[in-house]
């Protein structure tokens, strides 16, 4: 592990304890979902269920890689290692991306609401394209696309797959298909738009651009769920529940 990557973490690190023990930092948001600390004293912390969503990005970034420089390391180190860790993210939206072509199909086939149906085969195509945009990104950076496996993705996936399994075809099963779905929307958001901050950081404006338009999307992705659930899925499965 090199000392950049380090010392970038450790403001992360830093200002995620600050932001925990601060509630007046009210320029953020928290945004749930699962989060490794692997690097700490090189101990393994496992999965967390917290990150950070930063809606005043850049400036803010921008004064944590400062104060860091002043501590005696130099802007170069650090915006290395801000590089490094935007690439290590981007490996894990990409294989999330790719795996959700494979998990999305899934749910389309158990699902029994004609609205559900239409908005997942609808993201279903959207997916592809946010899998192409990702290598997409990966070309623009110089490096071939290469996936690290997301184990937030393949956790969320596979609670699908058991709400799936634990509940009979109808109403019922569609609200949990429509919870796990929501749930990968929201990390998607919270993925997305960290890497945002971390290309406008790193002055890569055009990657940027790419990367909000697939934001933008998946908070649609998210508003048409919730759409479909309030309209009916919901209330059906109330019904069901209690005939």
């Amino acid at each position: 592990m090199n000392e950049s990557k380090f010392s970038l973490k450790q403001i992360l690190k830093g200002f995620f304890e600050k932001f925990i023990h601060h509630a007046e930092l009210s320029k953020f948001h928290l945004v749930i979902h699962y989060f490794t600390f692997p690097w700490l004293n090189g101990k393994n912390y496992g999965m967390f269920f917290i990150s950070l969503f930063i809606t005043n990005h850049k400036k803010t970034l921008k004064k944590l890689i400062m104060k860091n420089s002043k501590s005696g390391n130099s802007n170069s180190k650090t915006a290395e290692g801000l590089k490094d860790l935007f690439i290590d993210e981007l490996k894990d939206i990409y294989w999330a991306e790719k795996a959700l072509t494979k998990a999305i199909p899934k749910m389309i086939k158990k699902a029994t609401s004609q609205e559900l149906i239409k908005a997942l085969e609808e993201h279903l195509e959207v997916t592809k394209g946010h899998v192409e945009r990702c290598e997409k990104v990966f070309e623009m950076m110089g490096m071939p696309a290469r996936a690290k496996k997301c184990e937030a993705m393949e956790g969320l996936t596979k609670e699908a797959e058991e709400i799936i399994e634990s509940t009979e075809e109808g109403v019922v099963r569609d609200a949990g298909i429509i919870s796990a779905a929501q749930k990968v929307e929201h990390y998607e958001i919270a993925s997305y738009g960290t890497l945002c901050a971390f290309a406008k950081t790193l002055g890569e404006n055009e990657i940027a651009k790419l990367l909000e338009q697939t934001l933008k999307e998946e908070r649609q992705a998210d508003d048409t769920l919730t759409q479909v659930a309030e309209s009916s899925v919901n209330e059906e499965a109330m019904q069901a529940e209690h005939a």
